[in-house]
């Protein structure tokens, strides 16, 4: 097959999407189907290369955006769209113009059209700043959603959110892969991180890794990190600053007294900061996957997360807790109480457990027999 991959932008500040798209589409690559992945705005120097080369028949496309940009409009992307010839056109997020083009040219080549939604249709995601997103399905991608041949979700309780909202078209639950970092590029990101933070030498770390945004609970975690002393543990948040930025979080730690307790650091075009800590923490309202906590899994770090997110099965392996948000805190209570042998232990069956099951590979054979039962149906 020939298989058009759209992703409004491949940078990192965009969240999980931005690489577990590049890697789905490597993936699909590897078992033999021809892949362009398709984006608008510039890319990073290392898109190309995030792992390892590009296998020949995967292209990366990059197509400027037109005014205005943060729509991610681009002419040149529809245009290419409408004159390529693809077996199927799988996009990737809601809200934006490349669904759009993504509709219009499946539509007109009589292709699939599959939406993979992003968490973008969880009940807290759907309701948060309703009314843009009403307008967004009238008038940036109309119909898109009804169009759609199919639907690609990252876990089971995503493909409920699709169905609650009442479509009805098949829908193929497909985890995010995740590809191990080797045993260099782990020692070189421990080196950056405890160049970054010398604050963090003899302190245990707990670490919170992604989006400066409402939906991670960012504020919250820092309220509930300071309702008590913690120890020789210290709180590192590092992210891609979005709703608030570095200097507004560590005011914010500065009036409630935190200073020296909780240290906050920009995550842009910096190696993953999971060598420089022993615990996760993701408090998110809602992930529908949550690509950091299997990027933290397959490095050995335990995980607390909330149950807005699709990692259930972490107290079943032995791997950390998924709790509800009322319970987060007496969790992680428990959670810095543990030994640091226990702790490595846990973090060791984590990563037994993510490295046999999330693989590229598997997710993308998976997606690939989806796309072949759509186009018999077509």
């Amino acid at each position: 097959m020939k298989i058009a991959q759209v992703v409004p932008s491949l940078l990192a500040r965009h969240g999980g999407p931005s690489r577990s798209v590049r890697g789905l589409a490597g993936g699909l690559a590897q078992i033999g189907h021809s892949v362009d992945l398709l984006t608008t705005g510039p890319l990073e120097a290392d898109t190309a290369t995030v792992t390892a080369p590009l296998p020949t028949n995967l292209k990366i496309h990059a197509f400027a955006r037109d005014f205005p940009q943060f729509l991610a409009r681009s002419s040149a992307l529809g245009r290419h769209l409408t004159v390529s010839a693809y077996t199927v056109i799988h996009n990737h997020g809601l809200w934006l113009r490349p669904l759009h083009y993504a509709h219009l040219a499946a539509r007109q080549s009589a292709v699939p059209l599959v939406i993979s939604p992003r968490g973008m249709m969880s009940p807290w995601a759907w309701q948060h700043r309703r009314w843009k997103k009403r307008l967004a399905s009238w008038l940036i991608h109309p119909g898109a959603f009804n169009a759609a041949a199919g639907w690609h979700a990252t876990c089971e309780a995503e493909a409920d959110d699709i169905r609650r909202l009442g479509f009805r078209q098949p829908i193929c639950v497909a985890p995010n892969g995740i590809e191990p970092p080797s045993t260099a590029a782990e020692a070189d990101e421990a080196r950056a991180w405890s160049a970054r933070v010398p604050e963090l030498a003899g302190c245990r770390v707990a670490l919170f890794y992604s989006r400066f945004h409402a939906k991670k609970r960012v504020i919250e975690l820092i309220d509930l990190w300071l309702e008590k002393t913690r120890g020789d543990w210290v709180l590192l948040i590092v992210g891609i600053p979005e709703a608030y930025s570095v200097d507004q979080l560590d005011a914010y730690i500065l009036r409630n007294g935190g200073g020296g307790r909780i240290l906050v650091r920009d995550g842009a075009g910096q190696p993953p900061p999971y060598a420089a800590c022993d615990l996760f923490l993701l408090p998110s309202h809602s992930e529908n996957f949550g690509l950091v906590v299997a990027e933290a899994l397959v490095r050995g770090v335990p995980v607390l997360t909330t149950d807005g997110s699709p990692w259930q099965e972490l107290e079943t392996v032995g791997a950390g807790n998924c709790v509800p948000w009322a319970n987060f805190g007496s969790a992680m209570d428990v959670l810095l109480t543990e030994p640091s042998d226990t702790l490595t232990a846990t973090g060791e069956r984590g990563r037994r457990w993510a490295c046999e099951t999330f693989t590229w590979p598997k997710t993308a054979l998976t997606l690939a027999d989806f796309y072949a039962s759509l186009t018999v149906a077509a």
